[in-house]
């Protein structure tokens, strides 16, 4: 019997009992999977890789791929062990919880860690009516809920408003520190992209998140959001480096490569090389954005290119990163997890 998703439900919908015993094996499952990825983590070295489901949205738009499939294509196909959601693919399955259970005992059947979900479409963090803003943050409780069930460590959202620069500050602080309120009792964080508008400025997305100051509260730089509107573009390189303080999670966008394998728009090496330098040791997200490639070979491509300057910062004497003080679980970051 299959899911809306295409999922198999053989471990419980035998029975009841079944579907109980499935339920609470899910810690001890969950308990499988992470040991090899701490594993991974310290064989690989600065940073482990992730993958956006975004970077298939064409299948997935089509038909041709459902969240199940990314789940096993992202493993089988990419050699990457851990996913990052869209809720947009998830909408109409996510109230199911037969669906739910199903995808986490996928996940640990293909030891793909599923570490967060990012959030569009639910209204305006920092819309200028009260009310509004009170809807769009509760709009996203049933994501958080979700983040939980999935043992993610984070959601992402926007940081839309409107108005003067300043009165935008204000709102979508407001917003993002309440929705943190809700975030804090489930250990989730709430991470904020750049992705358009005054977020693709760095210094004012930096200047918000210190606003909340919410310890739940954070950033996931995108190397390629920066566009802020009438043609206008911020510099990704300096953008990042402002946003890098308060990150937890990093996006490597990608659209095109040329012969050598570089990607044509971002300097992967310079735009690692920030990112190093700020101590993070946690996950970077493949978000493959372009046509050419297809899809599967464009994720690829990234991957490779990843790991290939990877291996080249990590064996450059000259290169110095900060170091982050303690064991790597006690960062922001955590084990891989995300969480502070």
């Amino acid at each position: 019997m299959h899911g809306a998703d295409g999922l198999t439900r053989r471990r419980f919908l035998g029975t009841a009992a079944a579907t109980l015993c499935a339920t609470a094996a899910m810690p001890a499952l969950a308990g499988q999977v992470r040991p090899a990825l701490r594993r991974a983590s310290s064989e690989s070295g600065l940073f482990r890789i992730s993958l956006a489901q975004w970077s298939f949205h064409r299948a997935l738009r089509s038909g041709r791929m459902d969240t199940a499939g990314f789940v096993r294509t992202a493993r089988r196909e990419c050699r990457i062990g851990a996913v990052e959601f869209v809720n947009t693919f998830l909408r109409d399955q996510i109230a199911d919880a037969a669906w739910r259970l199903d995808l986490r005992i996928l996940a640990a059947d293909e030891n793909v860690r599923l570490l967060l979900i990012m959030c569009d479409g639910e209204g305006h963090l920092g819309d200028p009516d009260e009310a509004a803003r009170r809807t769009a943050v509760a709009n996203h409780r049933r994501w958080l809920d979700a983040a939980k069930e999935f043992g993610c460590h984070s959601i992402r959202v926007n940081a839309a408003s409107a108005g003067a620069r300043t009165e935008q500050e204000r709102l979508a602080a407001d917003g993002l520190r309440r929705l943190c309120e809700l975030a804090d009792p489930l250990d989730l964080n709430v991470l904020v992209e750049n992705h358009g508008g005054l977020s693709s400025d760095g210094s004012w997305l930096a200047a918000v998140i210190r606003r909340v100051d919410h310890p739940r509260c954070g950033t996931l730089p995108d190397f390629g959001n920066f566009q802020l509107g009438d043609g206008a573009e911020y510099d990704r390189y300096r953008g990042v480096d402002e946003l890098m303080p308060f990150a937890r999670a990093v996006s490597a966008k990608s659209h095109s490569f040329d012969a050598e394998g570089n990607e044509r728009s971002t300097d992967f090496r310079r735009m690692l090389r920030i990112v190093l330098r700020h101590g993070y040791r946690g996950w970077i997200g493949i978000e493959y954005e372009g046509s050419d490639p297809d899809e599967l070979a464009g994720v690829r491509r990234t991957r490779d290119l990843l790991e290939r300057v990877r291996a080249e910062i990590a064996a450059d004497p000259a290169f110095a990163p900060a170091v982050p003080p303690g064991d790597p679980g006690t960062q922001p970051w955590g084990d891989g997890e995300g969480r502070p």
